[in-house]
């Protein structure tokens, strides 16, 4: 539930910052509430996609993507994330967090996030996303047109982005994906390799 308050002040404050391009690195400060603590003391693993979700929206308010997405009945939607740890992050400790699209493929759109303190990157992740409207998922064409934005010449998805994307897909959401754990099923049966 804490998010939601978190969501709030987000969208109460994000319009006050600087405006950005989409294609502009956004930082967000922040500081670790107990809500985010586990017993260890530090940001729960889990936690930081909560938080990486604030950074993506932040850059969205911020670059005008957010009432162009509303507008169109568009929702963002996560399709694949993959994160790495360096350091942890205390109760109370302040930190920003920063976030850039990473690059496009004929489906998602790719964000780079990082939490960083004291100048330090402390956790990296790479999530893939899309846009839902109504009638199905609005292609990066489509999205790009709506905001009025091009992406700079010489942003591209780096290799292994695509290649982690491609090796971990699931089949799409009308096609089958049945579970044989159990039964002798090797590891890339359900993407029916």
């Amino acid at each position: 539930m804490h998010m939601i308050f978190r969501f709030l002040a987000l969208l109460a404050t994000a319009r006050r910052r600087p405006a950005l391009s989409l294609f502009e690195p956004g930082s967000l400060p922040m500081r670790a509430l107990l809500t985010d603590i586990d017993v260890a003391g530090h940001i729960n693993n889990g936690m930081y996609f909560s938080l990486f979700d604030l950074g993506r929206f932040d850059l969205m308010i911020r670059a005008g993507a957010w009432d162009v997405m509303r507008r169109n009945g568009w929702s963002p939607v996560v399709q694949a994330e993959t994160i790495t740890f360096r350091r942890s992050v205390v109760f109370n400790q302040r930190f920003t967090q920063e976030t850039r699209v990473a690059g496009f493929d004929e489906r998602c759109i790719y964000f780079e996030q990082r939490i960083v303190a004291d100048g330090e990157v402390y956790v990296s992740a790479h999530i893939a996303t899309r846009l839902l409207s109504k009638q199905g998922p609005v292609p990066n064409a489509e999205i790009l047109a709506a905001l009025g934005e091009r992406p700079p010449a010489d942003l591209e998805l780096p290799e292994w982005v695509a290649e982690w994307r491609a090796r971990t897909a699931l089949p799409g959401s009308r096609k089958p994906a049945p579970h044989h754990w159990g039964r002798g099923a090797r590891d890339g049966a359900l993407r029916g390799e």
